[in-house]
């Protein structure tokens, strides 16, 4: 683990791995007087109480992925996606059973990103961990399903993007003008089905 500091009262911890930033993450939240945990791939960005938080990471325990209670929530999904049939392709599969491994598995929110909402969701079957697009889309339509390397995730607003398309979700993801904005939090367990 290596802490940066930034700014005058916050550090970037850097880590290994999605299990060394979930467990970072799980000793930080709740810490009295931290204001702000931002998880990403490899790092987690702590603003405020400095000194507690580098006395709590001097004894995490970053083997370990934390026990918690997560919420769940469901992603209802049309798989109609643009790449759906790329996917198969590429795995060897059928599009159904893309769709099967895909609705099948349980999947965690390791970080948010990207844009506003944007959950990156690991669990993603081995068989359908596949690299981006070659050539990025200049737009991806709101509520579009991809995947990409080891992640799935749902677009919350029309962006850019080079994931390959396997359906779309009508589900609000981000709301600007609702209490809590985003719907995924890290943490987050998600599940697809077909809508």
């Amino acid at each position: 683990m290596l802490l940066r500091r930034c700014g005058t009262d916050a550090l970037l911890v850097e880590v290994d791995s999605l299990t060394e930033v979930a467990a970072v993450r799980a000793a930080l939240e709740g810490l009295d007087g931290v204001d702000e945990l931002v998880p990403a791939a490899r790092t987690v960005l702590v603003k405020g109480a400095l000194t507690q938080v580098r006395e709590v990471l001097a004894t995490v325990d970053l083997t370990k992925a934390p026990k918690t209670h997560p919420r769940e929530i469901t992603i209802p999904v049309i798989y109609d996606g643009p790449d759906l049939d790329l996917v198969a392709e590429t795995a060897s599969i059928s599009p159904e059973e893309v769709v099967k491994l895909h609705t099948d598995a349980t999947y965690e929110v390791a970080f948010c990103g990207f844009a506003p909402g944007f959950g990156y969701l690991t669990g993603l079957p081995a068989s359908l961990q596949q690299p981006r697009l070659d050539s990025p889309r200049t737009k991806v339509p709101a509520g579009s399903v991809g995947i990409a390397g080891e992640f799935t995730a749902a677009y919350p607003r029309a962006t850019p993007g080079g994931w390959r398309l396997i359906g779309r979700t009508e589900i609000t993801l981000f709301d600007p003008l609702a209490e809590t904005p985003v719907l995924l939090q890290p943490g987050d367990q998600v599940r697809f089905v077909v809508a």
